[in-house]
């Protein structure tokens, strides 16, 4: 059996490690002492849509300080750096679950190219307490891609063992494209739901923000073909067309709790990219000033 430790027992984090954790498998949540202390009390409590209600005890630690087989990361980009400093011990492969693109050459530059893939979760989940998850949209979906051949074959037995949980993935087409298709969606719905306030259906239907949304799919999925990543822009359009109407984000969630929201992550990796290749986003620039105000 595989060994699996996750790094942020978050909305994201805490409903794979639960999952995993349910059918069987060898889980460990890294979390803060705080966060480790109530797992490890209480388990991990999970009310989705998707997959059911249900407690989960994972192990649970305040840092890795022996190898795994596999090390998901699922914390927020604002936090992944403080985060990193909870792995003492280097595992095997290294599957990161975050938003945006830094962070794939950052943690490269710690553990080394052949031991990080590309990974991105669709799920709307979020933690409303510590050892407490909630998913409340039952699209659920894990996308893999490791452009190294020599990565692919644990990224398969990784793929299985998703499954196996209720957790749907697949292995994509190359790193470029599971990264920027995930992008080119959330930094259209992140932006707009996280400057107008309002939720996925107001902005569908609202003649101001239907062309604002429009604008920011188009400008982002410029700037990922620029990458090579291949996207469709008719494709994301069609995604957010079929999302429920009450679809809202995380970094507008973040933004209400008056957390730092992950701006930089998204948008911010948009641009900058859009900058490495003379492009300019004069929506997703407008949005970014709008958030920023709020």
């Amino acid at each position: 059996m595989s060994s699996v430790a996750v790094l942020g027992p978050g909305g994201v984090g805490g409903f794979i490690a639960a999952a995993l954790a349910r059918a069987g498998d060898d889980v460990l949540v890294i979390g803060r002492d705080s966060t480790a202390e109530m797992i490890a009390r209480n388990g991990i409590a999970v009310q989705s849509v998707r997959i059911g209600d249900f407690t989960a005890r994972p192990a649970v630690a305040t840092a890795l300080s022996a190898p795994r087989d596999y090390l998901i990361i699922a914390t927020k980009a604002t936090g992944l750096e403080a985060a990193l400093g909870r792995i003492e011990a280097v595992p095997g492969l290294i599957v990161p679950l975050l938003n945006g693109l830094d962070h794939v050459a950052a943690l490269r530059a710690r553990f080394g190219a052949g031991r990080v893939a590309v990974g991105a979760i669709r799920i709307e989940a979020d933690r409303p307490a510590p050892g407490r998850v909630v998913q409340t949209s039952p699209f659920l979906r894990v996308d893999l891609a490791a452009d190294d051949p020599a990565l692919v074959p644990g990224l398969e037995r990784l793929q299985a063992m998703l499954d196996g949980a209720g957790i749907p993935c697949r292995i994509g087409d190359g790193e470029a494209h599971v990264l920027w298709s995930k992008l080119v969606r959330l930094c259209a719905l992140a932006c707009t739901t996280s400057a107008s306030g309002a939720r996925l259906g107001f902005i569908r239907s609202d003649p101001e923000w239907r062309p604002v949304l429009e604008g920011c799919v188009l400008e982002a999925a410029v700037v990922a073909n620029a990458e090579g990543a291949g996207i469709d822009p008719a494709h994301t359009f069609a995604e957010l067309e079929d999302a429920h109407r009450e679809l809202g984000s995380s970094m507008q969630r973040d933004i209400a709790a008056g957390r730092e929201p992950e701006l930089d992550a998204i948008a911010g990796a948009v641009l900058r990219a859009g900058a490495r290749h003379g492009l300019e986003c004069p929506t997703i620039e407008g949005l970014v000033a709008r958030i920023e105000a709020r």
